[in-house]
């Protein structure tokens, strides 16, 4: 298995702190948001290869960060090649390029590269294995203003997602979709016939209807924390929450 995090963002709404710093090297606690995904991410023992799919203007400060990374796993940084938010490639965009740029041929876990959260992604991946069919996690959200916002999904009694839909105007589903999915190696193919169709590259969730359509998705159910960093407000209260770690 490999895993790509997705870092390629320019975070234009945290310009503040982002201008001149990719915002998955920014600190929370005691250590940045990159270092808390890594973590996780390395106690997976089927992952041999973690890609860290960056842009060109923040290029040489993931490189920087993976010389001096010690996690005992091959860390490859990607540059996708783009120089402002107006070029970007998208997230789906820059997922095809790894699997193009590296020939991904393995199952492919795809991580948020501005996301803190709680759950175990080993726990994930057993629930991955024991349902042998693509990953997603999901976890049951009350507030309906944040579920508009982002992905929504149904599940039946066997975790099977029995309904999807992104950013929708009325809620229909009672569960949002962070970007932590696992697809598995068969599929990996559908995101290259997704750009051939022209379909938006921009955002994680356009694509689970076409993975939908083509093979069985499981929803993985949390209930640890999770944060989306996305503004100033948001990373302010990720500083407050972990303001009690220390080195």
């Amino acid at each position: 298995m490999k895993a790509i995090i997705l870092a390629a963002g320019y975070a234009t709404k945290l310009y503040l702190l982002t201008k001149n710093r990719p915002k998955p090297l920014l600190k929370v606690g005691n250590q940045t948001i990159l270092d808390s995904i890594v973590e996780k991410i390395v106690a997976v023992k089927e992952l041999d290869e973690i890609f860290i799919v960056t842009n060109d203007k923040f290029h040489t400060h993931f490189e920087e960060w993976a010389k001096e990374a010690t996690y005992g796993i091959k860390l490859t940084v990607i540059n996708d090649g783009t120089l402002s938010n107006e070029d970007r490639l998208g997230a789906l965009g820059d997922i095809h390029f790894v699997i193009e740029q590296a020939k991904v041929e393995d199952d492919l876990m795809i991580a948020a590269g501005d996301n803190l959260f709680g759950f175990s992604l080993v726990d994930l991946v057993s629930f991955y294995k024991a349902h042998e069919g693509n990953a997603i996690s999901i976890y049951k959200k009350d507030d309906l203003k944040q579920l508009i916002r982002g992905d929504t999904a149904n599940i039946d009694e066997n975790c099977k997602i029995i309904g999807f839909e992104e950013k929708p105007t009325n809620v229909n589903y009672p569960y949002a979709v962070p970007t932590f999915y696992i697809i598995q190696k068969e599929g990996l193919t559908l995101f290259n016939d997704y750009r051939k169709e022209g379909y938006n590259m921009d955002a994680n969730g356009t694509f689970i209807p076409c993975l939908l359509d083509h093979s069985t998705v499981y929803g993985y159910v949390f209930d640890e924390y999770r944060y989306d960093i996305g503004t100033l407000e948001s990373y302010e209260q990720v500083q407050k929450r972990f303001a009690n770690i220390k080195d």
